[in-house]
């Protein structure tokens, strides 16, 4: 840059160098923070599942936590895990970041093609597939032919998972009489015998499967072959449920009976905030940690044997705990901490440096032009002193000290160097001098 210019910029600098460096780093600072470290949203959607089911008990218990934490978690119930996968998708409404969703969901039949990748946060309970019928003798899905069935409502896991069981034997819903009745009304429908069989997938915990225990008349089936059920679907297990597991005292179930299982997981969509998975992984570690009648206390919640990608962010967590910012502070103020440490005090310090650097240069052009004019003099001076100067030469110095004034009148003198420019001045009015002294001789 020429030192004229330089000079102009140096004696303006906080309006044309540290002002504009200000509004570039709020400008940049505002970009990353929007663009690549948004704030968390403050409300959550997560949808649970039936109004009486474990799904809906555990997603209060949910809200619960996150409210401690500042956030917001809207709960909407649904039919069950089949249609929490589509409302994660956003095929159907409303759309949700979070939803428990059963074992069986992700299988490759489960259509791929959607633009929404699912992440599994944790896996987090064992849900047990229950099968209750009103038919003595009932231990194999072939008997339940011709018979009024209960697959679960449409949307629900339980259909969709009741439905493969169906064809591992060659049948479908056209085999049976399909009713959808569930929940409270289920119940009626077996104790009054115009139901003959219906299937369940949820917790032992659920309301609906103690009561349906406790019907006279209902008995809790024991699948045959039950072991092949699970080499054809491997996200089923087999399991002993104890005689008085479920209540000693009542002795429910009367036997030990064999069950097979399936695993739910809570599922995000991918693009929810990381701060938000991380905040999920550690409520479902609170929620779900303790012991069931097929795992152990801590056994929950786990990344091990999912359907779906896990997230890094549950991982992490679930390995390590969140990180300590989040754990030491307020959730929003964490987050603010975070964008201060990653965004703003980078920035600040490279604006700061700029701002202590650019001038320091431009005080260097403009110093070294005023000592390119004193080393000039200091030739000239050099010259003057010894003897036998020409008057062509006497001539062509007298032009050059023009010149170095005609550029020093240009030249816009910062108020630091305005004695250098007095004293420099005068030095150029005494060589001028002693130039025309010395004409004629």
């Amino acid at each position: 840059m020429p030192a004229s210019p330089a000079a102009r910029i140096y004696r303006s600098k906080w309006l044309l160098v540290k002002a504009p460096l200000a509004l570039a780093a709020l400008a940049i600072i505002a970009w990353l923070w929007i663009t690549f470290l948004p704030m968390p949203p403050r409300e959550v959607t997560m949808s649970s599942g039936l109004a009486e089911g474990v799904y809906n008990a555990y997603a209060q218990k949910y809200a619960q936590v996150f409210e401690r934490h500042g956030v917001t978690l809207k709960v909407v119930t649904s039919e069950g895990a089949d249609s929490n996968l589509q409302r994660l998708r956003g095929v159907a409404s409303p759309t949700v970041d979070l939803a428990f969703v059963q074992g069986g969901m992700g299988s490759p039949s489960t259509d791929r093609s959607q633009g929404v990748r699912l992440e599994t946060l944790a896996r987090v309970d064992n849900e047990t597939v229950w099968l209750f019928s009103r038919v003595p003798g009932l231990d194999s899905l072939e008997q339940l032919q011709g018979l009024r069935v209960s697959l679960g409502p449409r949307g629900s896991g339980t259909r969709r998972l009741a439905t493969a069981l169906l064809e591992q034997v060659r049948m479908g819903v056209r085999d049976i009489v399909d009713l959808e009745t569930s929940g409270p009304a289920a119940i009626q429908a077996m104790a009054n015998g115009s139901l003959d069989a219906m299937f369940m997938v949820s917790a032992p915990q659920s309301q609906v499967v103690n009561q349906l225990l406790r019907t006279p008349g209902v008995q809790l089936v024991q699948l045959k072959r039950s072991a092949a059920l699970t080499e054809r679907l491997p996200f089923l297990q087999l399991r002993l449920l104890p005689e008085g597991a479920l209540d000693p005292l009542a002795k429910i179930p009367a036997r030990d009976t064999a069950v097979l299982i399936a695993t739910s997981s809570l599922v995000a969509r991918a693009d929810l905030h990381p701060a938000l998975q991380r905040l999920a992984a550690e409520v479902a570690q609170e929620v779900h940690a303790g012991a069931g009648p097929f795992h152990r206390a801590s056994d929950f919640p786990t990344l091990k044997r999912i359907e779906f990608p896990a997230s890094a962010q549950a991982r992490y967590t679930l390995v390590h705990g969140r990180p300590w910012f989040e754990k030491s502070l307020p959730f929003w103020w964490g987050q603010l901490l975070l964008r201060l440490l990653v965004i703003v005090l980078p920035v600040t310090l490279a604006a700061f440096w700029l701002a202590r650097v650019i001038p320091a240069y431009l005080r260097w052009l403009v110093d070294s032009r005023v000592a390119r004019w004193y080393g000039e003099l200091k030739f000239i001076e050099h010259d003057l002193a010894r003897s036998g100067l020409s008057g062509v030469e006497r001539v062509k110095y007298l032009q050059r000290l023009a010149e170095i004034e005609k550029q020093m009148a240009e030249f816009a003198t910062p108020s630091y160097l305005m004695p250098r420019w007095y004293t420099l001045r005068k030095h150029i009015d005494f060589v001028r001098s002693g130039l025309y002294s010395g004409r004629g001789r």
